[in-house]
């Protein structure tokens, strides 16, 4: 299969999960760990867990966090292309889960927003690889320039590209036609139900698919426990998979993530999108399965 070179980001996940009502301006129990995160950096990492050829491209701080997160990619057996910014740390999301399992995420994108297009390693662009964008890269505006180039140096080397929506509200505020600018040339998006709204103002997934089939010629749209769903440019069926049942670790947070990673290698390898469909619910499953965002590096 074809290398796969991410560009994203590389976080610090600290999980808080209350366990009861949040007390107001007073203390509440909770539980609180610290993961290896980033979307991007989760994507290399289930990647580089299912066999796949990955290569993480990022910004880190001097801090020993980003020295951390650095030597756990490695030992996901990701070839790691991280920069060290002297000045900023690494990236920090605080993920705030209430004692019925909603999710708040407060992120600080530290050294990831710094990333520039020098920062991106000319070896990495060749013909039979792929590019993989984080949507976060994009969305962020010091970041852009950076993730613009890569999409424009895969075109011009004729890389496949696939890219993600991020997260809605900062995709809202960056706006619907500027991101579909920006993307142009890309093979496929990813999107869950909200990203997908906001960049079509469609409700009903499969309405918005069959929209965004006019800018990627493939579109994947997560439903969350609802399964998944396929759409391509010039076919008017979509194609349905189900979520696999589980029952979700109380600190789950990468199963997006590895739904994205699971998917690739087999659409890559050119097998039937419910294949690749099927395959991506079994790596989200597992996702579900552990606290934080990515496997345990005892498993690996």
């Amino acid at each position: 299969m074809a290398r796969v070179v991410v560009i994203g980001d590389l976080m610090t996940d600290s999980v808080a999960r209350a366990f009861y009502p949040l007390a107001r301006g007073s203390d509440t129990p909770a539980s609180v760990m610290t993961y290896g995160g980033g979307s991007g950096a989760n994507v290399a990492a289930w990647l580089a867990l299912e066999g796949a050829d990955s290569t993480f491209v990022g910004r880190r701080g001097s801090d020993i966090t980003g020295r951390t997160r650095e030597m756990e990619l490695m030992g996901y057996g990701v070839d790691s292309r991280l920069v060290m910014d002297p000045e900023r740390p690494t990236g920090t999301c605080v993920v705030m889960i209430t004692h019925r399992g909603d999710r708040t995420m407060l992120s600080d994108p530290g050294a990831n927003a710094r990333l520039q297009p020098e920062d991106l390693p000319r070896d990495v662009f060749a013909p039979d690889g792929h590019l993989h964008v984080s949507g976060y890269t994009l969305i962020n505006e010091d970041s852009r320039r950076a993730a613009r180039m890569a999409l424009r140096m895969a075109r011009e080397t004729g890389m496949s590209i696939s890219v993600d929506g991020g997260s809605h509200a900062p995709l809202k505020r960056a706006g619907a036609e500027n991101f579909l600018d920006w993307t142009n040339g890309a093979r496929l998006l990813f999107a869950n139900t909200d990203q997908a709204e906001v960049l079509t103002g469609r409700d009903d997934p499969e309405a918005a698919a069959k929209v965004l089939t006019a800018w990627f010629p493939a579109v994947v749209i997560k439903l969350g426990d609802e399964g998944a769903l396929w759409a391509a440019k010039g076919r008017d069926e979509t194609v349905r998979v189900p979520a696999e049942p589980v029952e979700p670790s109380p600190g789950s947070i990468g199963a997006g993530d590895a739904f994205m990673a699971g998917f690739l290698p087999l659409w890559l390898t050119g097998k039937h999108p419910k294949d690749a469909l099927a395959r991506a619910q079994h790596l989200a499953a597992r996702a579900l399965h552990m606290p934080g965002a990515r496997p345990d590096l005892g498993d690996v």
